[in-house]
């Protein structure tokens, strides 16, 4: 799985100019899931992503978790992150999951965060979606479940 996580004051999504989804301070997390992964890459990113100690303590310092200031998620779904650029000038997408399996995870990662007590949004998933956010920082961060 990948995930491009961004700290943000505020984020929301919208599709056909209707918010279905928004958090204040928290993260955007945009997740992409591959054609292999397996639960293993699920279980991996649901442990790691609430501890990842990127909010700033009273110091400045980058100390400080998710699960620490309490904030939200936006769970965006993206198989863009599996584009492979590497031929020609058109993106490919066959290391992308397909609908269901990609669908099955997603929805996996959003009851995974709930179930640690986190606030999760989420966009629609297959829909053409608008993505705002107002990044605090910035901090973005790429993690790939299969790069540990």
């Amino acid at each position: 799985m990948r995930a491009v996580i961004q700290r943000v004051k505020s984020s929301a999504v919208k599709v056909e100019g209707k918010i279905v989804g928004a958090i204040g301070p928290g993260l955007l997390v945009l997740l992409g899931v591959g054609e292999e992964d397996n639960g293993d890459d699920l279980a991996y990113l649901l442990e790691k992503l609430p501890f990842l100690r990127i909010f700033e303590d009273d110091q400045g310092k980058m100390n400080l978790s998710l699960l620490d200031v309490k904030g939200e998620v936006l769970a965006v779904s993206q198989f863009t992150l599996y584009a492979d650029t590497r031929k020609g000038r058109r993106p490919g997408f066959s290391q992308a999951a397909g609908p269901d399996k990609g669908n099955a995870y997603y929805e996996a990662f959003v009851e995974g965060l709930r179930r640690q007590g986190i606030t999760v949004a989420t966009g629609v998933f297959q829909a053409h979606m608008e993505v705002e956010l107002v990044n605090d920082g910035p901090v973005t961060i790429v993690m790939d479940t299969k790069n540990r």
